[in-house]
């Protein structure tokens, strides 16, 4: 007859588990970088005195929308080359 894992066996795989499951729920990619946040855009070009619809205000829309996408790109071009030296380079921790 086989031994049946009773409840205190898989307390720790349980516990192992959720701590497993919690623990990559903080490991996404989808977060915007430190960088990049730079608050309300609209707040921003308002802050400058001018109308919205207008070109400067659009311009200035513009400007905020490339340098958000520069800072995520720097930021994952950043994590894929620490990626790709650590694969490189075993031997250093």
């Amino acid at each position: 007859m086989q031994d049946i894992p009773t409840r205190p066996a898989l307390m720790p795989t349980l516990a192992l588990l959720l701590a497993a499951l919690a623990l990559s729920a903080c490991a996404t990619r989808n977060d915007v970088p430190a960088a990049a946040n730079m608050g309300d855009d609209d707040e921003f070009c308002r802050a400058n005195n001018v109308a919205v619809g207008s070109t400067d205000y659009v311009n200035c829309r513009k400007n905020r929308d490339v340098q958000r996408s520069n800072a995520i790109t720097r930021a994952n071009r950043a994590q894929r080359n620490l990626g790709e030296f650590m694969m490189d380079h075993p031997d250093r921790p």
